[in-house]
């Protein structure tokens, strides 16, 4: 329901500011821009669309491999001790443990299409022990804050519009979205340990993440002490080096476990195809919302106001080409999809701007889309304090991506 509103909101805001234009300022080429967009935008949906085919294929068929391979399934063992400790109400041997760790290492693969319905099993399963069947129990508080932070270790999405838009290296934001999407679980973790008064200080838990914290600030201090040059060359290389790691360890994982490695890959690019046909009316819908909001001159209007406000007190402004990305992700993944691809389209794919909405896509994941599809699911209407703390991991993914973003590529 949100994204209907924003949708309708941007027909109607675009309506109303070609309307005073036309009185005010006398434009009468004001409309015909508008509905120009309409198509303009829409054939570039589904040229984008139709255009990411080869690159889901290849991601989607490297996933299968890891999938199949047993990678999801080891970084659940790993992982296991870990979160046990953050779901302290279910029982040991929870059913719900199982699918809870497969839809965690699925995000962190990429792996969409499996996270979303192991998420929906772990609810389900959850929702077996929760005493108040309408209210959010705190097990399924955190599960639905650590998906909403969209703790992310290869962000395939993002990379994939990169590359269809002809980016030099679509994976240069690797890192920065690593590192963003780090800091927003950290934040969700503990502000819902907080409210929960979880134990932090338990040992594995604070060897955890004193472990991730000083892996990520050992990483942050070493590139900014590198010249922009030597950053971008070495960031790049490190990116490169760990994505065809991991692609070289799914292969290799297989194979040692007596897996057909090439017929995991053509089952799981075949779903490539599939999913890029379903997303054109998606795209479409979204672009053309935007193309006759930029079109109208409200984009323009609302973007030189935050301009204006930030400059007025001295600050680098270049970070507000991207944060209709930003606004919108909350809210919607597929709008925030669409003002990414706009920031693209706009600037450039290489551009700052380009890079920080990428970034800034795959800092955190949509809070509102995901506690409607899983707490609807199990008939939650009282979701407590999920909303909050989905949106502080929210704010601070998007606060971290835009000092990143400044890091890497400012």
């Amino acid at each position: 329901m949100v994204l209907n509103y924003i949708w309708i909101a941007f027909f109607l805001i675009a309506f109303v500011v070609a309307l005073l234009r036309l009185i005010i300022f006398q434009d009468v080429e004001v409309f015909p821009e508008l509905v120009n967009a309409t198509f303009e935008y829409a054939r570039s949906g589904f040229t984008i669309s139709l255009g990411l085919t080869g690159v889901l294929t290849l991601w989607l068929g490297f996933m299968k491999i890891a999938e199949h391979g047993g990678m999801v399934q080891a970084l659940t063992r790993v992982t296991a001790p870990f979160f046990r400790r953050l779901f302290p109400d279910l029982p040991k041997d929870h059913p719900a443990y199982g699918s809870m760790m497969m839809n965690f290492a699925a995000n962190m693969l990429g792996l969409d299409n499996a996270a979303t319905p192991l998420g929906l099993k772990a609810m389900k399963e959850m929702q077996t022990a929760n005493p108040k069947k309408d209210t959010a129990s705190n097990a399924q508080i955190m599960f639905l804050v650590l998906n909403t932070s969209g703790l992310t270790i290869i962000p395939v999405s993002v990379m994939v519009y990169r590359a269809q838009f002809g980016a030099a290296n679509p994976a240069d934001i690797f890192l920065p979205i690593m590192l963003a999407t780090f800091f927003s679980t950290l934040a969700g973790i503990i502000s819902v340990s907080i409210v929960q008064r979880i134990k932090l200080y338990d040992p594995i838990i604070l060897a955890w993440l004193g472990g991730m914290t000083a892996m990520v600030v050992g990483l942050i201090y070493g590139f900014s002490l590198l010249d922009r040059s030597l950053m971008s060359t070495v960031s790049l290389l490190v990116a490169n080096f760990i994505l065809f790691s991991f692609i070289t360890l799914f292969i290799v994982r297989a194979a040692l476990q007596k897996v057909n490695v090439y017929e995991s890959f053509i089952e799981g690019g075949k779903e490539g195809f599939t999913i890029a046909i379903k997303i054109v009316p998606y795209l479409v819908a979204i672009l053309v919302a935007i193309g006759v909001f930029r079109a109208s001159g409200a984009m323009d209007f609302l973007i030189d106001g935050i301009a204006a406000f930030f400059g007025w007190f001295g600050v680098d402004t270049r970070f507000v080409d991207a944060l209709p990305t930003a606004l919108m992700k909350p809210l919607s993944g597929g709008g925030a999809r669409g003002m990414m691809v706009d920031a693209i389209d706009a600037y450039g794919v290489d551009s700052f701007a380009g890079r920080l909405a990428s970034t800034v896509q795959g800092a955190t994941d949509t809070t509102f889309y995901i506690i409607a599809v899983y707490f609807g699911s199990v008939g939650i209407r009282k979701t407590r304090h999920a909303v909050s703390c989905g949106l502080i991991a929210d704010f601070t993914g998007i606060i971290a991506a835009i000092l990143i973003g400044y890091l890497f590529f400012g």
